[in-house]
């Protein structure tokens, strides 16, 4: 099959395949949770990222193959095929990030997906022009059909298993898997014919050198490369507005314990899949950032440390925290954001916007207006508010609820 062809180019193909596939899912794993006209820039961003690199993969494979020395291209069919696998593939991508990913969606976005790879590499092959015409095998045409779609349907199905870390390098690399494997299928599959009439194919407008078309690619990896390096980047913790305060019924029993915070401590609310959105590639190259064992409390005769494990609960005191240890609340320097960043997310849970409580300290929970309230457990027990939003990750943190059925609202709605 590869009979002739530039290995190095060939494995540049299949790399750059990937790489445009990683940045291309990892864009399309946010559309979900985005809301207003950033979702569609991401989603279109997404298919630009994929159809981008389908065709650099393609022409890449092309000039790693033995085609006659005398080929041109076409700008035209060229620049067509690019244009559709854009369109065929945004749609593909619309399929699975907008409404429930069903398996009837999944089928159609791969079928889509695998369309838009092979009419990008039959347009494009149609741009060869010269001395000579193509011929095409119809079993292995067949064949690299199958390829395209069901490597595109495997690498929708690993995306969709979860957005990020491992499962996104797997989706990627089943992609780059769906392109070449499509390509160099097809291409082993297509016979040049000497002799079909040169000028007729001149004659259907512009035409690009080899040179010219390995400048443009060129480029074009140069752009899916820092694209996917841009991609690893975190991105930086979201500073909005203020979230509306939690409704708290008149004589309720924690009313003196639910304090606003000021506009400039109050956390941006992003979605939870948004919060807990797992870093490109796992984190690899970042620092970990190692939870605290002991937090800072003030006292009048200087600064003590207690120990996580006593902490029972955190409550925003304008700039800074009062700590709760199962006796009573002490002073902390540090911000109720710092607070959440600093503790171990798997023991302590951000249950309102004022209120951070350990989970192994639950004592108690119930229903308490359109909101809740827990006990912490200790010497002297005290109740914490819980916002309407976080009660159902809270009960399934607690056991009470399996984690797949917990359900967050959109933005500016209440559950």
């Amino acid at each position: 099959m590869f009979t002739g062809h530039n290995p190095y180019l060939v494995a540049l193909s299949v790399a750059i395949a990937i790489l445009g596939g990683y940045t291309g899912f990892g864009l399309a794993a946010r559309v979900r949770d985005t809301p207003g006209a950033r979702r569609r820039l991401l989603l279109a961003g997404a298919a630009l990222f994929l159809a981008v690199s389908i065709w650099t993969m393609h022409f890449i494979g092309v000039l790693a193959a033995p085609i006659p020395p005398d080929a041109v291209y076409l700008v035209l069919p060229t620049i067509t095929s690019f244009l559709i696998c854009a369109l065929v593939v945004g749609l593909s991508l619309f399929f699975v990030s907008v409404g429930e990913p069903s398996t009837p969606r999944v089928i159609a976005s791969a079928l889509l997906l695998g369309a838009g790879i092979v009419s990008m590499h039959y347009v494009g092959v149609h741009g060869l022009a010269g001395d000579f015409h193509v011929e095409h095998d119809p079993a292995i045409v067949a064949l690299s059909v199958l390829i395209a779609v069901g490597a595109g349907y495997g690498g929708l199905r690993i995306f969709l298993a979860r957005h990020g870390g491992t499962r996104l390098v797997l989706s990627a690399i089943a992609f780059g898997i769906a392109v070449s494997g499509m390509h160099y299928t097809a291409m082993y599959g297509m016979h040049f014919v000497p002799g079909s009439g040169h000028d007729l194919h001149i004659a259907m407008g512009p035409v690009a050198s080899p040179q010219m078309l390995a400048l443009i690619v060129v480029l074009l990896c140069f752009l899916i490369a820092a694209g996917f390096l841009l991609f690893l980047v975190p991105e930086p913790r979201a500073r909005g507005r203020p979230l509306p305060a939690d409704p708290v019924e008149e004589g309720d029993a924690f009313a003196l314990e639910t304090e606003a915070m000021p506009e400039t401590e109050a956390p941006a609310r992003p979605s939870a899949p948004q919060a807990q959105r797992p870093l490109p590639l796992r984190g690899l190259g970042l620092p970990r950032i190692v939870p605290v064992p002991r937090i800072p409390v003030e006292a009048a005769d200087g600064i003590h440390f207690i120990d996580v494990a006593q902490v029972r609960s955190i409550r925003a005191d304008a700039h800074y925290t009062q700590v709760h240890d199962g006796t009573r609340e002490r002073m902390c320097a540090w911000s109720i954001s710092q607070a959440e960043t600093q503790l171990d997310p798997a023991v302590f849970l951000r249950v309102h916007r004022s209120h951070i409580v350990a989970i192994p300290h639950v004592a108690l929970m119930r229903k308490e207006g359109d909101g809740a309230v827990v006990e912490l457990d200790g010497a002297v027990r005290h109740l914490v508010p819980v916002s309407r939003a976080k009660i159902a990750e809270l009960r399934a943190r607690l056991g009470l609820l399996p984690r797949h059925h917990v359900s967050y609202p959109p933005e500016g709605q209440s559950v």
